[in-house]
């Protein structure tokens, strides 16, 4: 049954995509391009080639492909998520503002078409004595209304022959049907733009496409750009006080440096998580607590990559506890592999430090391997007079510490929505993303992370290193 399920989501998830990038060709290539042209044919090429590269940046790592593969189809297969997403969203704008412009320049070309009309066919004006002027409808008037007005004169015998009118003029006949017709046509053209600007002239509806499409192509990528950099930058330095009721005064201000998700992989490798331990160890923390999600991939790739964990300095000590992607990743190699680098894993264990008992859970995704967070075994038969806190990689645990009387939980595994609006998604499925909220007597207190998940990319939520101060009440 799980399998089933598990088809019937990727085929939706592939479906949505496929609807996804041709809604994004359409828009960025057919409406912008002619049939047949050059630009129209690469632009069909890549909207065929860049989702193919991001499903093989998804599943390579996961199908035990080469690590060099993996490396070559993780750039341009993640970031083209990262711009997709950003492309999507800026075109979903685009088409608020499609309407209204089509509708400013066809009132723009019905006024000019007007305009070009009334010069065409002139307008009625008052004609001084003995001049010729054009009546309203276009015609010329009769020779005699050219007449001025005189003196009487005495009838003569041609007066009192029947006056007959003498014929129009054949060629002012047709430039007056001309021009009616001329104004018939500008005046249609008007009430059909503005009653449906959407049906607008191609040289129109072309101007509107690529004004729109180049604004949208030009706000999702430089979106993409700023994300990249802030995750390429490195992580900044956040601080947070804690206060809880149980820390005896000697333990106040105890400082532990949270970091989490620091995700070595095929792009992120050695020099990210060189920046990350120079951070950390800039803050001269008391303890640090790398709280899951450290790798995407296994010991064997990203050994290497995870050695600089060895220069964490720390007075009382660096500790770790497993997420999600460990277990993605080899659980057991990697907790054996970061005990070798200096680390203390915490796999539903605990340590009494001196003012307080630090324990740590494994991640829920241990489940099934029958790994997953026993809270009986880290906590159980503690001294409850005691301040605790837990590290545990997800936040969704929390309701498991309340219960065991956890004064602080330190989690990440949220990313803090990482592409924003993610974040929105996030809190559907995380009782907190970001921050530090409470629950009953415990605090939690989640990080966004320091690396990231899929595209390299961060938007409304900055990777950070998060320092934790203890505060005792009793100081």
């Amino acid at each position: 049954m799980a399998a089933v399920v598990f088809v019937l989501v990727a085929l939706v998830v592939l479906a949505l995509l496929a609807s996804v990038h041709r809604y994004v060709w359409r828009r960025f290539v057919g409406d912008t391009t002619a049939p047949g042209s050059t630009l129209r044919r690469v632009g069909t090429v890549a909207a065929f080639v860049l989702p193919l590269l991001s499903l093989g940046a998804m599943t390579s790592g996961r199908i035990g492909a080469p690590f060099w593969l993996q490396q070559v189809l993780a750039w341009p297969g993640f970031l083209w998520l990262a711009c997709l997403l950003y492309l999507t969203l800026a075109l979903l704008v685009g088409e608020v503002v499609r309407p209204l412009l089509g509708r400013v320049l066809a009132r723009r070309d019905a006024a000019a078409a007007a305009a070009r009309t009334a010069a065409g066919t002139g307008t009625s004006v008052p004609a001084a004595e003995g001049t010729v002027a054009a009546t309203a409808n276009g015609t010329r008037p009769r020779t005699e209304e050219l007449v001025p007005a005189g003196p009487p004169r005495p009838a003569t015998p041609a007066d009192r022959t029947p006056a007959t009118a003498p014929p129009a003029e054949p060629e002012a006949e047709a430039e007056a049907v001309r021009d009616a017709e001329a104004a018939a046509r500008a005046e249609t053209e008007a009430k059909t733009a503005a009653a449906a600007p959407g049906i607008a002239h191609p040289s129109r509806r072309l101007f509107v496409s690529r004004v729109v499409g180049g604004a949208a192509a030009a706000a999702g990528l430089a979106t993409v750009g700023y994300g990249t950099h802030n995750v390429l930058s490195g992580p900044s330095v956040k601080r947070v006080t804690v206060p809880l009721a149980k820390l005896p005064r000697a333990a106040h201000g105890f400082r532990i440096a949270v970091v989490s998700d620091i995700h070595i992989g095929p792009i992120l490798g050695r020099a990210h998580t060189r920046r990350i331990v120079d951070t950390i160890n800039s803050t001269s923390p008391d303890l640090v607590a790398v709280v899951g999600d450290l790798v995407d991939g296994s010991v064997a790739d990203l050994g290497s990559a995870a050695e600089p964990l060895a220069g964490l300095r720390a007075r009382h000590g660096s500790f770790f506890v497993t997420g999600n992607h460990e277990y993605f990743s080899g659980a057991e190699q990697w907790v054996n592999h970061v005990r070798e680098l200096g680390l203390i894993p915490l796999e539903n264990a605990r340590v009494e430090l001196g003012g307080f008992d630090l324990a740590g859970v494994n991640d829920i995704a241990g489940e099934t391997e029958g790994q997953g967070p026993d809270f009986v075994r880290a906590l159980g038969d503690r001294d409850r007079s005691r301040a605790a806190v837990l590290l545990a990689h997800q936040p969704v645990v929390i309701h498991d510490a309340v219960e065991h009387g956890v004064d602080l939980q330190l989690s990440g595994h949220t990313h803090g929505g990482q592409l924003w609006p993610g974040n929105y998604l996030a809190e559907l499925a995380n009782p907190t993303v970001a921050g530090l909220e409470r629950y009953g007597d415990t605090q939690l207190f989640v990080s966004r992370g320091a690396g990231a998940w899929g595209p390299p990319v961060r938007v409304g939520a900055p990777a950070d290193i998060t320092v934790v101060q203890l505060a005792s009440r009793q100081a």
